[in-house]
């Protein structure tokens, strides 16, 4: 689990509530259903206006995303193509179909079948490439409906704002009215807000960071396919995968490659 997003969102809360607090406030001053309802509804239904349903219905999908770790290792990746060109010279490229049958990764298993089958190099790259390009569109798509959620946020705000202070003037007969619904018209503002700048756009940034991360392990796995295919020394496929990574990370036995 990534706890960075979760304890990021409890660290914003605590600092309002305190900040509140500290002046003599009451937190629960800012709680209002109605606020709420207009902000992440209206949101919502022009987020529907924007994007086909297929891909809004994944909105929750990709909410629970950004709470979960990245599963990419390319460090682990990289001693298992050290492995596999190992193999590779000792017992040849055609040994590496029943190894294809025991991977898990989809990308990996696709590549082997491809040397093993004895595809021409560049058509391999090509493949494996068009395959890396369209993990990350999908990717792009999720991240760009966040980003989109994350402008409409301040701008249904701004709408609620109107619409209560548009009661607030049909009721000025009643001078003590005013300050509590003025008060709640501009809670609106203040959700679109927070929810643009504490879930929407935060998100969207986590989201892009892992898929540059899976987009980086992609690339090992390329390059990892196609140095066993030219039955390059372990030592030099090593030396090549390695260096997509940090510095620091490099001859590390199972470290975690993320960048």
């Amino acid at each position: 689990m990534e706890i960075s997003t979760g304890l990021g969102m409890l660290v914003v809360l605590a600092a309002m509530g305190a900040s509140i607090m500290i002046d003599g406030g009451n937190p629960a001053a800012l709680v209002n259903l109605s606020a709420i309802i207009m902000v992440a509804g209206g949101s919502i239904g022009a987020t529907l206006i924007a994007y086909p349903i297929a891909v809004v219905k994944n909105l929750p999908t990709l909410m629970a995303q950004s709470f979960q770790a990245g599963k990419t290792d390319p460090k682990s990746t990289i001693n298992q193509f050290v492995a596999l060109a190992d193999q590779a010279r000792r017992e040849g490229l055609l040994s590496l179909e029943e190894e294809a049958n025991k991977v898990e990764d989809p990308l990996i298993k696709k590549g082997l079948m491809l040397i093993v089958d004895g595809v021409d190099p560049s058509v391999v790259r090509d493949v494996l490439e068009i395959d890396n390009d369209m993990a990350s569109r999908r990717h792009s798509v999720g991240i760009s409906m966040l980003e989109t959620l994350g402008g409409l946020g301040p701008s249904m705000g701004m709408v609620g704002t109107v619409m209560g202070l548009v009661g607030v003037l049909q009721n000025l007969s009643d001078p003590s009215t005013l300050g509590p619904s003025i008060a709640i018209a501009f809670l609106t503002t203040l959700y679109g807000v927070l929810l643009a700048n504490v879930l929407w756009n935060p998100m969207a940034s986590k989201l892009k960071q892992k898929d540059k991360n899976e987009t980086m392990a992609r690339e090992v796995i390329v390059e990892g396919i196609l140095s066993i295919q030219a039955g390059e020394n372990p030592r030099i496929v090593r030396e090549k995968l390695e260096s997509f990574l940090l510095p620091k990370l490099r001859g590390q036995e199972g470290a975690d490659g993320g960048a």
